[in-house]
């Protein structure tokens, strides 16, 4: 592994997986920077991500998110929490496989579910017009999603399962991965 890709660690998985929980308690463990991909999407275009969905489009989203990827992944030193559809775009993926260390938060649907269930300001939880989803809706969503992006998700250098476990113990499970990985 060339030292470059050890010089970033990106965190995937689905929404509501910890990425932003674990992130920057990972990146203070190894002496790194946190960087949350909504929080630089949010400050370039002076929106909310859920704002960006609602009065722009999702499509426009995803072009700024990738964009956003290309500077973020120059950045050395740095745990980078992407959105949970991020590595489904193709290009995305393999500029993420190429400068750095991928680690999948592994949830299931159901844990998903419960930590989502009282969300109000993502966008997976409402409707194209803005309407909260039911509970059946919901599920729906998350299970489609979730099978659509298990492909890509898969292709982590990293797999850890989030369900059940206290955000110490997964960090520490993620650093002992990374031991090898790491100079």
């Amino acid at each position: 592994m060339n030292d470059n890709k050890n010089n970033r660690i990106y965190l995937t998985g689905f929404m509501g997986s910890g990425k932003s929980t674990v992130a920057p308690i990972l990146a203070n463990a190894l002496g790194f920077t946190f960087v949350d991909m909504d929080c630089e999407i949010e400050n370039l275009t002076g929106k909310k991500i859920s704002e960006i969905f609602s009065d722009l489009s999702e499509e426009y989203f995803r072009e700024v998110e990738s964009s956003v990827l290309q500077e973020v992944s120059h950045r050395d030193r740095s745990v980078i929490s992407l959105g949970g559809g991020t590595i489904a775009n193709e290009s995305n993926l393999q500029i993420i496989k190429s400068t750095g260390v991928l680690i999948y938060l592994k949830t299931s649907a159901e844990q998903i579910y419960h930590r989502l269930k009282r969300k109000t300001d993502r966008p997976l939880v409402r409707s194209k017009i803005g309407v909260t989803l039911n509970e059946e809706q919901l599920r729906n969503r998350i299970s489609v999603l979730l099978s659509k992006r298990e492909q890509f998700y898969n292709q982590a250098d990293v797999i850890v399962i989030t369900d059940d476990q206290r955000i110490g113990l997964t960090v520490d499970e993620i650093v002992q991965n990374l031991k090898n990985l790491i100079r």
